[in-house]
């Protein structure tokens, strides 16, 4: 009997939902294009990486070597959104990685995925905002904080100085514009991404007009002589810099590993062009496209606008929180100033929108396949989600109210990163899944008497497809490991000790001999529009890069992180497990037997439980 049980509530959790269910039927309005999308991607990620990330990492993790830490985040950025981009030509609908995990691995890892979105979003619009409420501030001359200072100060660990009245209304006006329509926001986001690209393109050529190369090369006792000045010292004997040992990389390379994990924030905006999938006029064409486009673009802006800011002012001396208005006052062009703050209010408010907006369709997409509560499924006749744009817009404000800007950056590249992570495993599983055709049945029993993982049969069969998920699972497991041991055994490794290296080498070895058996087995031979290269590679470097930049970040923000999932399985397990709109399709009977790959006869093949 308990055997029963438990190998019931295993199939619970893991039963997949069909690509077109019985009885669901979309309620947006297809109305935007490839344009619109790219625009969304850019508007939405082109914001507080820029205007405040580049100056906070900077400044105390990873110096002018800020630019090689972009670079790595974009990296595991486009790594991770070639992985989104097939996924949105094989499966235009709205939900992001929540669906595509839905339909690919299983209700529970679905539920996990979309929660962590949520988390990504949610912080992702109380950050930008309170970037917006920051860089309004210091151009009147900070009349708001010193007032909340003042007369409302918190004080507590965890918390900002002062609650943020003004971001949290921000958040909340903005909800109410998302509210009233789709092509209005989009309109609105076109307007304001073009002015944010003229402000970056007008900050690069200042930067390395006014910038000097010696900004990259500082020498160890200048910024001892900084340390002094901060601590008001008469004397530099016995001071030990707080700036780091200066150069290029004066945290080290590992402060420039350290800022690729939170500088990783600044590519997230793609995701928003994941979850219009049911909102495009052609979804399978544009959403790859915009994806990819999208990415390139940021990439070349963050890593040209980063290093003209480290050029144009030594990094110790950046500003935290408007890094770019104070950078021109430092080289002589203070009109400038001026131009690029109200230019970097516009852009963050382009950011402030895209961040908003895919939040309430990861909410429609959960809440209407009952794992969340089901008035969050009510859309306007216009095709907004208007009760979970207003619900996830009073999160993010109460957040912004009271939560300082790198705990929130930091929590959210958790969620990010493990939504990216489960995406790159479903491509891997998605690749290598079994044909559902008739024509080869037959076939399929016979190849499964004679497989061998090393010969594997020409087509995929149920063996091949169970063989490559017990691989990745094994190679994720190794990722794991590894990424752990890279980062807890770097000095013995730095040291060449025997043992770490072992280690590192054992598992690395194990990882390449899973990567070349995956690759011997045969792929679904159902085509997309787009489709990851470099397979099974791709897929698995991505996971490793996402795996060790989430090691990266510090004990606290994963205590902060596993409260919100704690929370997260409470709603699921006491409300979404026994409301799933999948498990009453199954107890009734009324299965569509649509799987990711291809369409199959509902007479003929039933729907596979993973």
């Amino acid at each position: 009997m308990p055997c029963g049980v438990v190998k019931s509530f295993l199939g619970s959790i893991s039963r997949r939902k069909p690509l077109e269910p019985e009885g669901e039927q979309s309620t947006f309005n297809r109305c935007l294009t490839t344009l619109d999308l790219v625009a969304l991607g850019v508007g939405s990620t082109l914001g507080a990486g820029v205007y405040v990330l580049s100056g906070e990492v900077a400044r105390d993790t990873a110096g002018p070597s800020i630019i090689i830490s972009f670079f790595i985040a974009a990296l595991a950025s486009i790594f991770a959104g070639l992985c989104y981009a097939e996924f949105g030509s094989r499966v235009p609908k709205t939900g992001s990685a929540y669906l595509y995990s839905y339909v690919t691995v299983g209700e529970l890892l679905a539920f996990i995925t979309g929660w962590n979105l949520l988390l990504s979003y949610v912080i992702g619009t109380s950050s930008v905002a309170l970037a917006w409420s920051g860089t309004f501030d210091d151009l009147i001359g900070g009349v708001i904080s010193k007032f909340f200072e003042e007369n409302a100060p918190m004080g507590l660990t965890g918390l900002a100085p002062y609650p943020d009245v003004f971001a949290a209304v921000l958040v909340l006006l903005l909800s109410g514009v998302l509210a009233f329509g789709v092509k209005e926001s989009t309109t609105i986001n076109k307007i304001f991404t073009v002015i944010n690209v003229l402000v970056l393109v007008f900050v690069t050529i200042s930067g390395f007009i006014k910038g000097d190369i010696i900004n990259w090369n500082i020498s160890e006792e200048a910024l001892i002589n900084a340390t002094a000045e901060l601590k008001n010292l008469s004397s530099t004997a016995n001071v030990t810099s707080v700036y780091g040992e200066g150069g290029f990389f004066p945290y080290g390379f590992g402060g420039t590993l350290a800022g690729a994990a939170t500088c990783f924030y600044a590519f997230v905006g793609f995701d928003c062009i994941a979850t219009t999938g049911e909102e495009v006029k052609d979804p399978q064409k544009s959403v790859p496209i915009g994806i990819v486009a999208s990415l390139l673009i940021c990439f070349v802006a963050y890593f040209a606008v980063s290093a003209a800011l480290t050029l144009m002012m030594p990094y110790y001396m950046l500003s935290e929180k408007s890094p770019l208005p104070v950078a021109f006052e430092y080289v002589g062009w203070g009109p400038a100033r001026y131009v690029v703050a109200v230019g970097s209010l516009c852009a963050l408010s382009t950011s402030l929108l895209g961040s908003m907006f895919p939040m309430p369709r990861v909410l429609f997409a959960m809440a209407r396949d009952g794992l969340l509560f089901k008035p969050l499924t009510k859309v306007t006749s216009k095709g907004s989600p208007a009760i979970a744009t207003i619900s996830s817009g009073v999160v993010a404000a109460i957040m912004a109210l009271l939560f300082d800007l790198e705990a929130l950056v930091e929590m959210m590249s958790i969620g990010t990163l493990f939504a990216y992570t489960l995406v790159a495993i479903c491509i891997l599983i998605l690749r290598y899944q079994e044909s559902q055709s008739d024509s080869e049945c037959d076939l399929k029993i016979i190849e499964s008497k004679k497989f061998n993982i090393l010969k594997p049969p020409s087509s995929p069969n149920s063996s091949t497809s169970k063989a490559v998920t017990l691989l990745t699972v094994f190679s994720v497991a190794c990722v794991v490991a590894l990424c752990v041991t890279l980062t807890q055994a770097l000095d013995a490794l730095s040291r060449l000790e025997g043992w770490s290296v072992a280690i590192v080498c054992i598992l690395a070895l194990i990882l390449l001999v899973n990567t070349f058996i995956i690759w011997r087995q045969p792929q679904n031979p159902t085509k997309a529009t787009f489709m990851v290269p470099l397979l099974p590679a791709l897929p698995i470097v991505s996971t490793l890069i996402n795996v060790y930049l989430m090691v990266q970040l510090g004990a606290d923000t994963w205590l902060r992180y596993a409260i919100w999932m704690l929370v997260g399985l409470v709603i699921y397990f006491g409300y979404g497990l026994r409301h799933s709109v999948q498990r009453k399709r199954i107890r009734v009977g009324h299965r569509n037997l649509e799987t990711v790959s291809e369409k199959t006869d509902t007479k003929v093949i039933k729907e596979e439980r993973f």
